[in-house]
């Protein structure tokens, strides 16, 4: 298997991916009730490899050949238009499986997967993965639980960029994200730019920045290279439960 622009990393030792494969497995919602043998045996159908940032996964209109996870860093799936503009429709992070929609369905990949930074992933071909499927029951339903989820994280997006204001669509962004990583209440660093965050809720970047300033002075986030840490989420909820009632920043 050939995943395009990603390079197949042939140095790696083949214990140490099997056990990080696992790991990942193991600890993953979806997959952490199949049995020691059913884990191992999906961990052989397990392919590793290592990206730079920046590096394609796949593109839209790719054929959906394979079920991805991320072992390290982020990967982010995004659409873009013929004249250049993008969105941002989710990050994925170490944890997260990501590609599902179009091994489920076998139809083109219906956006692109690119290395947000410097990553491991691991995929499975939609060959094994399929049988492997169809022979637990338990992981069917876990996977269409996890496509519910997605679809409502897709329905929250298109509310808020039709439905919000600025400030309710980044508050809503911003605790959204806190709560699909499962941040501690102490340590709620997302690591995102501004720029992603302007592509996630469809605005500028200089108008992200202008209103995060306003929240970093009032002590509700704090901003750091590459990422943003929440500070306070209960005015942001507020923001983002009033959606367009509130034009203020």
């Amino acid at each position: 298997m050939v995943i395009a622009g990603v390079p197949q990393d042939k140095n790696a030792a083949p214990r140490s991916v099997a056990r990080s494969t696992l790991l990942v497995l193991r600890n993953h919602p979806i997959f952490c009730d199949l049995e020691p043998e059913a884990l191992d045996q999906l961990c052989r159908y397990a392919k590793h490899s290592t990206l730079k940032r920046g590096g394609a996964i796949f593109s839209k209109g790719d054929p959906g050949n394979c079920l991805f996870a991320v072992i390290s860093g982020t990967v982010k799936i995004s659409i873009s238009s013929a004249d250049g503009r993008s969105a941002i429709l989710n990050l994925i992070s170490a944890g997260g499986i990501f590609g599902e929609m179009s091994v489920l369905d076998g139809q083109a990949r219906s956006a692109d997967a690119t290395a947000n930074t410097n990553c491991e992933i691991f995929a499975i071909d939609r060959r094994e993965f399929l049988p492997f499927m169809r022979s637990q029951p338990a992981l069917a339903m876990k996977f269409i639980e996890l496509l519910c989820t997605r679809l409502r994280w897709t329905s929250d997006q298109v509310e808020q960029i039709i439905l919000q204001n600025l400030p309710g669509r980044l508050a809503g962004a911003l605790i959204r994200l806190t709560e699909k990583d499962k941040l501690a209440p102490a340590g709620r660093t997302i690591a995102i730019t501004q720029q992603e965050i302007s592509e996630m809720v469809g605005m500028t970047r200089e108008s992200i920045n202008k209103q995060l300033r306003v929240w970093a002075a009032r002590n509700w986030v704090r901003l750091e290279h590459g990422a943003i840490v929440v500070l306070d989420t209960v005015p942001l909820q507020a923001l983002a439960e009033a959606g367009s009632e509130n034009e203020g920043i």
